[in-house]
């Protein structure tokens, strides 16, 4: 073999050894992280976007029970007029902010399904059920988007503190960020009562 061969062999015999020792992790789990939140975003908009017809055809059935929509048009709306930063998951403060108004929004549409108990001839109402069946399904949506963003995020997170992703933040990557992940709310913490 020539001289002049063995620089560009250990040139390229360096890079596969770089290539396969994690280089690449941190930029490919902050690409799957950011891709998993996109989704919970989007499962929120499909949920934000089938309130409005929910509220409707209720209010056609439950007009004395006002306070209930007007709790979620207003959860709904603070959902809306919140300026979601693009650093939203490395901002404590706004991710916070953000799931509080989905936490709130979450409960007042518990509330207005405890209402609808009350009105059999709405429980057996096409349009309601049917948009009653897309919005569970989209809670469940939410909940595995939600799901799946906390693994991405858990994935990135772990990577930038343990070695060696934590030398190569350092060294290329100092813009790395450990991401916000979802908590529980407080009121899920407590055990439902039970009254026979």
């Amino acid at each position: 073999m020539s001289r002049s061969a063995s620089p560009v062999l250990l040139a390229l015999l360096g890079l596969l050894t770089l290539s396969g020792c994690g280089i690449n992790n941190i930029p490919t789990y902050d690409e799957a992280a950011k891709a998993a939140w996109s989704q919970v975003e989007n499962q929120y908009q499909r949920r934000a976007d089938l309130i409005p017809n929910l509220v409707e055809t209720v209010k056609g059935y439950a007009k004395q029970e006002k306070d209930v929509l007007v709790q979620v048009v207003e959860a709904r709306s603070k959902i809306a007029q919140m300026q979601v930063p693009k650093d939203i998951v490395n901002n404590p403060q706004a991710f916070k902010q953000f799931q509080q108004n989905q936490d709130g929004l979450s409960s007042a549409l518990s509330r207005l399904l405890v209402v609808v108990e009350k009105y059999p001839d709405l429980k057996s109402n096409q349009n309601f059920l049917s948009l009653q069946s897309q919005l569970e399904g989209t809670e469940n949506r939410i909940s595995v988007a939600r799901r799946d963003y906390i693994e991405a995020v858990q994935k990135y997170n772990t990577e930038l503190r343990t070695i060696p992703g934590r030398w190569w933040a350092s060294l290329l990557y100092s813009d790395a960020k450990v991401k916000e992940t979802f908590t529980a709310a407080p009121e899920t913490k407590e055990a439902p009562k039970v009254k026979f």
